[in-house]
């Protein structure tokens, strides 16, 4: 930060950009924000390094409903209530709140190495974000997509708002099915209902049956009696009743149920709103007023019983809506709010994905979300709160209404629409509600540019549209669908090249992590115990794009100790003495060239899974890379004998080896990472791993690499064959070769002599009696055993080696003798099998050989 590596302007290089998906305000950080965050700094690190113009930008949200609830309950801890404050007077407890509290997760998110922009941070309620969204809305109601009507909603009871359909989560939960029975006007008779909601009896204004539902023609123009209200309401038709469900009929709320509204508009039916805004029973019930809506629904119970007019009440498991931000059940509501159209909006949206424009990884959500774009509803973005984006709509006269950006610009309007020049600016009274906060958070990759104000200027010319956008799959529909929406509709262009779905953070219970259940470790403490580093690579050892991880500390313990044996490998390094006048040794200079062809091969790998967004396979590479083949392969072939110095070549070609290594691990983990890179030259000032190259992708030599599975084979091999015969590492061992030396690769025989501590390596042109013998491929190795062969062991582990060949030849054969098989499958593919059955063949013969040989 100090030498601004992570700032970014518009310049001649190629960009790439994130815009980081805004936590809100008031919030800290959690494991959902550690998992999503590191992703995007792997992402923006490593573009950085490839030569990019990196420009990650920082901001928070509002959270309007969030916000509000944490300030109200701020202020009744004080002993003040919101109703009793001017709105204004809210708004500055509401600013002061988020001065003192706001911008804490940014900070903590500096402490897990974010390489945001800093100098770019947003906050969607500052004057341009502000700005921004007020235009929109003005600019969609003039194009007639944004329209006021009374509609039913989801209406938070606690928050004491609407809410969208998108904020809505469903749950199964215990309730409960009364039967009740309806007398009918002017007759002896009953019709029986069954209701999930005795308390909304009261706000009945029909009963109603399947028209092809036999049991109930009779009661055509006829009118039944609600209990309680005692209020007559007539017997009416619709399809819509499922004859199957309860006992067919069906009682009419349509102020409380969004299917009773429909049908109460086809069959023009009164409303009565038995609820007040907070969830209590209001003075239309003409019950129970005052009281709440749950305890409501006892008295309603007991009330019934006590009439007579209850039969009987089943358990019942009963899908349950609650808001996402209160938890409080969701409360169907008649309401005048604010809406979008979204239909023809969503539209290009719609085809960015399917035509792939807009990529969404893994591809398994891309159906998700085709379906929500099919079945799109209007949006209602109206929230009855007085922190957020007021709405730009000004009222006189009897509910006129205009929709101006200010307040000067809403007069001009009124006095032309109302055809009065006397009307004054106190003639206006603006909206009271605010802005869905998705509101301004669907523009935030033009916002963060300042596109809506400005859309010429130089930022959004360059940085959009934005190159990748990192979220959770909660968030596919109501802010990434509504993102590519707004993308197309105000740029002409979509907002982001593709979309990586991270999973959820759950624990290995498969519980999503919470507070509440005990199960969500504090990610500083974390960072504390693991350090950064190692908190980022146990993130992101087990979460591929799409699936969740499943959190233990066993992880970040994982990285932390990745973390020690990269920095345990540059302490040896830098322990060896350097010796210039030495010569490199053998094994030294062939291990060095296997280890650049480790590098290149492992460079491309890395490389197609990050172009796959395969970003926990591509840190498993690294890791693998780094542990097994530099730490466990490398370093064991070329360090010096102990207390002796190492050649110069070899140090040298080392450190260039560890510099390429920490380079591909460095957006991963960039702590140890710059510690490394720093020491391991003289460095100028100003220079940082930050901004060095990546090493690039190179053609690898396959034949080295192969070579050295065998060698790997081999050394594997004679470290068994000392194990099983109690031959001390320290002693040397001579090791033959059956074959001539002309068909064998001997570039990498100065390895084998060194890691096996061999005496001696010969080619010999006979199997030798009193050795141990092993086979790597269809080569036959003999160490010699003097005077310390067990015969009827060695007889017993090569019968276990033959019996196991002659089952993978019948294997083979099976396949070669399917004519189906040899007709239908790639010339490639028999050759492979060809190959398996002449190896297969090669070993058995040698095996029987060796066998006929120990048995003489």
């Amino acid at each position: 930060m100090d030498n601004g590596f992570f700032k970014s302007t518009p310049d001649e290089r190629e960009p790439y950009t994130i815009v980081i998906p805004p936590p809100n305000v008031t919030g800290v950080l959690h494991m959902g924000h550690m998992l999503n965050n590191t992703i995007q700094d792997v992402l923006v690190r490593r573009a950085r390094m490839h030569g990019k113009n990196a420009c990650w930008v920082p901001g928070t949200d509002h959270a309007s409903i969030a916000t509000e609830a944490k300030v109200v309950a701020k202020l009744k801890a004080e002993g003040i209530e919101k109703l009793d404050l001017s709105r204004e007077e809210f708004l500055e407890h509401a600013w002061e709140w988020t001065h003192k509290h706001g911008g804490m997760i940014l900070e903590q998110l500096k402490r897990l190495g974010t390489s945001c922009d800093w100098d770019r941070t947003l906050f969607t309620m500052d004057e341009k974000r502000y700005d921004s969204v007020i235009k929109v809305f003005v600019d969609l109601f003039n194009k007639g997509l944004i329209y006021r009507g009374i509609r039913m909603v989801n209406w938070d009871p606690q928050a004491m708002t609407a809410v969208s359909d998108e904020e809505v989560n469903y749950t199964e939960e215990k309730s409960k099915l009364y039967y009740v029975r309806y007398k009918i006007a002017g007759e002896d008779g009953y019709v029986m209902v069954a209701t999930t909601r005795p308390e909304t009896i009261l706000g009945d204004t029909a009963v109603c049956a399947n028209p092809d539902d036999e049991r109930y023609k009779h009661l055509k123009g006829k009118r039944v009696i609600v209990p309680m209200a005692n209020r007559e309401v007539p017997f009416i038709f619709d399809s819509y009743v499922d004859p199957e469900f309860g006992t067919g009929c069906l009682k009419i709320t349509p102020a409380h149920d969004i299917n009773d509204y429909e049908i109460g508009i086809r069959h023009k039916l009164p409303s009565i709103d038995v609820f007040n805004a907070n969830g209590t029973m209001s003075e239309a019930a003409g019950m129970f007023i005052g009281i709440d809506r749950f305890k409501a629904k006892e008295l309603a119970e007991k009330e019934l019983q006590k009439n007579g007019d209850l039969v009987k009440v089943e358990n019942y498991d009963n899908k349950i809506g609650r808001s996402e931000r209160t938890n409080a059940v969701i409360e169907p509501r008649l309401s005048l709010q604010w809406f979008v159209k979204m239909k023809d909006l969503s539209t290009p949206a719609l085809e960015a994905v399917m035509n792939g424009d807009v990529h969404i990884h893994p591809a398994k959500f891309k159906n998700l979300y085709r379906h929500w774009m099919e079945n799109v509803h209007d949006w209602c973005i109206s929230r009855q709160l007085w922190w957020g984006q007021r709405i730009p709509a000004w009222y006189y006269d009897n509910n006129e209404f205009v929709v101006a950006e200010t307040v000067s610009e809403a007069l001009k309007l009124a006095k032309e629409k109302s055809g009065n020049p006397s009307l004054k600016a106190g003639d206006l009274h603006q909206d009271e509600d605010v802005l869905d906060t998705w509101f301004s958070s669907w523009l935030w990759p033009i916002t963060s540019f300042d596109g809506i104000n400005n859309p010429e200027n130089e930022d959004i010319k360059y940085y959009y549209p934005t190159s990748d956008l990192i979220t959770a799959p909660d968030i596919l529909f109501f802010w990434v669908a509504r993102m590519i929406i707004a993308g197309y509709e105000f740029r002409g262009q979509k907002p982001f090249d593709n979309v990586y779905i991270t999973g959820l953070v759950r624990d290995r219970q498969r519980r999503k992590m919470s507070k509440s259940l005990g199960n969500s470790p504090e990610p500083i403490t974390l960072i504390e115990k693991y350090g950064a580093d190692g908190v980022r690579v146990g993130m992101l050892l087990c979460s591929p794009a799409g699936n969740d991880l499943l959190y233990e500390d066993a992880l970040p313990e994982q990285g932390r100790n990745f973390a020690n044996k990269i920095w345990n490998a540059f302490r040896l390094l830098k322990s060896w003495e350097v010796n210039d006048k030495i010569v490199q040794p053998e094994s030294s200079q062939v291990a060095v060239k296997w280890m650049e062809e480790v590098l290149k091969k492992s460079s491309s790998e890395i490389d197609a899974n990050f172009r796959k967004f395969r970003i926990s396979e591509a840190l498993m590479i690294n890791y693998k890379l780094f542990w097994d083949e530099f730490s466990g392969w490398y370093l064991e072939i070329i360090k010096p004998e102990y207390q002796k110095p190492i050649d110069r070549i070899t140090y040298d070609a080392t450190v260039a080896l560890f510099e390429k290594l920490v380079k591909l691990i460095h957006p991963f983990m960039p702590f140890i990472t710059e510690e490394i890179w720093q020491l391991l030259y003289d460095r100028k000032d100003g220079e940082s791993i930050m901004i060095a190259r990546m090493p690039e992708s190179k053609k690898f030599n396959r034949d080295i690499l192969a070579g050295f599975e065998s060698v790997r084979e081999t050394i594997s091999a004679v470290r068994t064959v000392r194990k099983n015969k109690d031959i001390p590492n320290k002693e040397k061992i001579e090791l033959l070769i059956l074959g001539n030396i002309a068909d064998y690769d001997i570039e990498f025989l100065p390895v084998i002599m060194k890691l096996c501590n061999l005496s001696d390596i010969r080619f010999v042109s006979e199997k030798q009696d009193g050795s141990a013998s092993f086979m790597v491929g269809t080569i036959e190795y003999f160490i010699p055993l003097t005077g310390k062969l067990d015969i009827e062991s060695e007889i017993a582990k090569i019968q276990e080696d033959l019996n196991y060949n002659l089952g993978f030849l019948v294997n083979v054969m099976k396949k070669l003798e399917n004519e189906r098989f040899v007709t239908n499958a790639p010339a490639s593919v028999l050759d492979l099998e060809r190959k398996k059955k002449s190896d297969a063949e090669s070993k058995i013969k040698s095996l029987e050989e060796a066998l006929k040989s120990l048995r003489k």
